[in-house]
């Protein structure tokens, strides 16, 4: 019987980039949080160098861990094997991110289908609706929170429809940038990828405008449920095109240099996956959250 032949596992030197993306990671949390209070407060305090530090210590993490990666790569200290591990890896990280998002979904769905009605009295809970707010009418969203603050709300037509069709065109472009890798149509790739670029960078300066709109109109995160669960949503998934932005730059840079080949592009593929599922995300969000 034929031995079998074992490829070798590349198993890489111990690293800081986790360490450090733990500190960033804290440093933003902080720096969120303390920003958004003292906002509230009209003060001013170290929020905002807080958040400024942890998000230059993310971007740091990112570039120095993609560097060694790439390093790793272009060595050729990968296997077929350590390729399948890439790719549960991969598969293991956007199922976290569903349930990321899902509970963020569930919070909004909570909120409108149990938590309002209740406090108009449904389900037996006219007490409730007596003690806690007698005149308290179940509609959504929420325009009026307890102590009297009122909102506006945000439509979705306008800015949240025109980025809605920006991500599902940035999808479409993605792709095929992906069948221009496979076929060795470096042109189209490079152009497509590019675009889709473009594309992502848009969306996020819509985004940031439409925010600054949202304060014009009297959305803010002080606006009760509505807010929160809106500024949350569309917040986290602005968090999450900007990564994945980065991530295409990553791989725009890497494709001029020449890395990948029509049988050799995980990475490529990695990023694809990554954008496309937050696309589909950005679609249920503007179902759930605009238009509903």
């Amino acid at each position: 019987m034929a031995q079998q032949e074992y490829q070798k596992y590349y198993v890489p030197e111990q690293s800081i980039w986790p360490i450090v993306g733990a500190v960033a990671l804290f440093l933003i949390a902080v720096g969120a949080g303390n920003l958004v209070i003292e906002s509230s407060k009209g003060e001013s305090g170290f929020g905002k160098y807080t958040l400024i530090a942890g998000l230059a210590a993310l971007l740091i993490m990112i570039v120095g861990w993609f560097k060694n990666q790439i390093d790793e790569s272009m060595s050729g200290l990968y296997s077929d094997q350590l390729g399948r591990s890439y790719r549960q890896g991969m598969s293991w990280f956007i199922f976290s991110e569903v349930m990321f998002f899902a509970a963020f979904f569930g919070a909004l769905f909570y909120a409108r289908t149990i938590s309002v009605p209740w406090l108009a009295g449904a389900s037996n809970n006219a007490m409730t609706n007596e003690v806690l707010w007698p005149t308290f009418e179940a509609v959504w969203p929420l325009l009026t929170t307890p102590g009297g603050t009122e909102s506006a709300t945000m439509s979705w037509f306008g800015l949240p429809l025109a980025n809605t069709v920006i991500l599902l065109i940035s999808s479409v472009t993605l792709h095929y940038a992906h069948v221009g890798l496979e076929q060795n149509k470096r042109k189209q790739l490079t152009g497509l990828l590019f675009f889709t670029i473009v594309l992502g960078l848009i969306f996020l300066g819509l985004q940031s405008w439409e925010y600054i709109h949202a304060y014009d109109i009297g959305l803010t995160l002080d606006s009760g449920v509505y807010g929160n669960t809106f500024f949350l949503l569309t917040g986290f998934h602005g968090m999450h095109v900007t990564l994945g932005t980065v991530i295409l730059i990553v791989m725009l840079f890497r494709v001029m240099k020449g890395h990948f080949t029509p049988k050799e592009h995980f990475a490529f593929q990695a990023g694809s996956w990554y954008w496309h599922f937050v696309d589909v995300v950005w679609v249920m969000l503007f179902f759930f959250v605009y238009i509903l």
